[in-house]
């Protein structure tokens, strides 16, 4: 498969990357700066997806260079945690921007190449911090709850192409983004969750693995949170 990820520099992102390599695939990667992952299977780009004609212009690269895509992950993101009465109005709409207006985007422009899969696939990333409904969290949430509610409908609207959209919720992972947030508050998140655990990478690539796989046809607008988070 041809999978293109975006935020393959570190994280989620960069494990995915090495993952499907690893299992053979053709992983397209961005971040806004370079990486430092090389693998035969792998070609990287410094775009930032924030910026709607870079997104343009890396989309067109990739269809000139592989013609079609079979799998589109929307991993790049950020948070903020902070009191919504703390958090500057300009932090907000940059999580907007890169959470939701930066997946869209990415969706938009790559829709083509995904049609001309046998079995296209969009999986965007939500948080358990959306159906908890987290304190501290007001702007990092609600560009998440956006995510959410274009995966529902970007499922009705791509199901004639024949491209699936659904999306994966996280729990806390260890990563440079829980790092930052306090013990007490991230025992407490852990709390509310049926499996009391931090999750791990492996976690979360294998509900993308049942996203993604061809037996998969039927399943679209979905969001699956992690450690037995319902809503």
């Amino acid at each position: 498969m041809n999978i293109v990820i975006t935020g393959t520099r570190k994280g989620i992102g960069r494990y995915l990357a090495e993952e499907f390599c690893k299992e053979g695939h053709i992983v397209i990667g961005c971040s806004r700066t370079e990486s430092d992952f090389t693998h035969q299977n792998y070609s990287h780009f410094s775009v930032d997806i924030t910026e709607s004609r870079k997104v343009k212009d890396f989309a067109k690269f990739v269809r000139k260079q592989y013609k079609y895509v079979d799998v589109l992950i929307n991993n790049a993101g950020a948070a903020s945690m902070n009191h919504f009465l703390m958090t500057p109005l300009d932090t907000a709409e940059k999580l907007l921007q890169l959470n939701y207006l930066a997946a869209l985007s990415m969706v938009k422009e790559f829709s083509g190449m995904l049609r001309k899969s046998e079995h296209g696939r969009v999986v965007n990333f939500s948080t358990v911090a959306v159906p908890f409904n987290l304190e501290g969290e007001l702007a990092y949430t609600a560009s998440k709850a956006a995510v959410e509610s274009m995966t529902k409908i970007m499922a009705k609207e791509l199901a004639s192409m024949k491209i699936t959209v659904n999306a994966v919720g996280p729990t806390p992972i260890h990563t440079d983004l829980t790092a930052k947030v306090p013990k007490d508050k991230m025992d407490k998140l852990l709390e509310n969750q049926a499996i009391k655990r931090f999750g791990d990478f492996d976690d979360i690539k294998n509900v993308i693995d049942f996203y993604i796989s061809p037996k998969s046809d039927f399943i679209t607008g979905q969001i699956i949170y992690l450690g037995g988070v319902s809503r």
